[in-house]
């Protein structure tokens, strides 16, 4: 199972890993904390503190067209934030 999706890399995300060492990532929706926890740290080899987690229902979206009114919906998703120990820190921006 494929736990970590991708990377949060908002505004928000990036106040939060500068001022408090949080980085966000969207995870599968059946991933525990502790399989997040051991996840990240496989990956970035990086110490992690902590990991808070929240579910987002989908929306629903309507879209007015010269067909009708189509009506949808987004996704659901999970998110990690993940709180890292003091002098560790993920570079999102190393593969680039």
């Amino acid at each position: 199972m494929e736990i970590l999706v991708k990377p949060l890399v908002t505004e928000k995300m990036t106040d939060q890993s500068e001022r408090f060492n949080r980085y966000g990532f969207v995870v599968d929706r059946r991933a525990s904390k502790p399989e997040i926890k051991k996840a990240v740290e496989a990956l970035y080899n990086v110490t992690v503190e902590s990991v808070n987690t929240m579910v987002y229902g989908g929306k629903a979206k309507s879209r007015y067209t010269k067909g009708g009114i189509i009506s949808g919906k987004t996704a659901s998703y999970k998110k990690a934030v993940v709180t890292l120990v003091e002098g560790d820190s993920i570079d999102f921006y190393s593969n680039i």
